[in-house]
Formats: structure tokens, C-alpha cells, sequence
């Protein structure tokens, strides 16, 4: 019978025995944004060639941890005509995603730095009449259900959103 040194018994069973490796995730990033951590305003009005566009700023409510935004935020326009939902689209004439990037960014919104999203629409009609002026936008942040009432000015016939970006 054939016996087996003690040394090579003692490496073959390390071999065999399970590995064991602690669990690491591999996603850092912060949780995705609740309604009540942010706070939504808008920066002065963009115009070009008839196109109106207003950049709408997500930014940390005071002592809000650091949290996430993906996608498009819900946008309809406030006072000043009639009501308008904002139809979502990757990229604009004022502003969106760069061309060739088809997916929303997930964007890390913390102290200093918030996400950004541009609502546009157009100033005239088919027939070239002047659109209604909107002094308010209602927006609900991405993936959240708090919708807040946004002091802006836009004039449009029609809405579009783009996704949000880093600011």
C-alpha cells in the first residue's frame, strides 16, 4: 500500500478546499435621488432662430446625502396657456445628448454639483403666429414622484425634454 507524505496531503487538501473572498460591490455609486433631497431651478431662458430653451438645474436640498439621476425629467408648462406635456427626446436644437450617445447618463448629483436638463420648445406656429408665454414649468425629477413649481419664462407652442447631464 502506498502512503502519502503528510506535506503533499496537507497542499493537496489546501487545493481542494473552497476559496473564500469577501463580497465587494462593485457599484460605489450614490442611491438614486428621492424628490425631497433636490432642489429644481431655472437658469435664464436660451433663444435661436425661433427655438426657446430653458436649462433646468437639479440641485442637493440643503444636508441631502449625495444621490443619482437617470433619464428624463416629467416637464409640463405652468401658467400662460394652454397645458402642454413635454415629449422626451435624446437631443434638440438647443441642447440634449452629443450626437451618437443614444443612452441617458446616470448623473452623481452632490454639494456643487448638479445635474442639468433642457427643456425646448418653438416660439411661432405653423402659420408663424406667436406661441403663448408659459412663467411657470411643472417638473418632476427623474424616477421620483414630488413634482414642483418652477418660475421660468418660455414662449412655445409645443415641449420637448432632454435627458438629464452633468452641469
Amino acid at each position: 500500500m502506498r502512503t502519502i507524505k503528510p506535506a503533499l496531503a496537507i497542499a493537496v487538501a489546501a487545493l481542494a478546499a473552497p476559496v473564500w473572498s469577501p463580497t465587494v460591490r462593485a457599484d460605489d455609486s450614490p442611491p438614486p435621488c428621492a424628490s425631497t433631497q433636490l432642489v429644481v431651478t431655472a437658469l435664464p431662458m436660451e433663444a435661436g432662430v425661433s427655438h426657446r430653451g430653458v436649462p433646468l438645474v437639479f440641485a442637493l436640498a440643503p444636508g441631502a446625502a449625495p444621490c443619482t439621476l437617470t433619464g428624463y425629467p416629467g416637464v409640463d408648462s405652468g401658467a400662460g396657456g394652454p397645458l402642454l406635456h413635454a415629449r422626451r427626446t435624446l437631443r434638440g436644437y438647443l441642447g440634449g445628448l452629443p450626437t451618437g450617445v443614444d443612452v441617458p447618463p446616470t448623473v452623481e448629483v452632490s454639494p456643487g454639483h448638479p445635474a442639468q436638463a433642457t427643456v425646448e420648445g418653438i416660439a411661432v406656429d405653423a402659420d408663424t403666429n406667436q406661441c403663448p408665454t408659459y412663467t411657470d414649468l411643472l417638473v418632476t425629477a427623474p424616477d421620483t414622484t414630488g413634482t414642483v413649481t418652477v418660475p421660468t419664462t418660455i414662449d412655445t407652442c409645443q415641449l420637448q425634454v432632454h435627458p438629464v447631464t452633468s452641469a
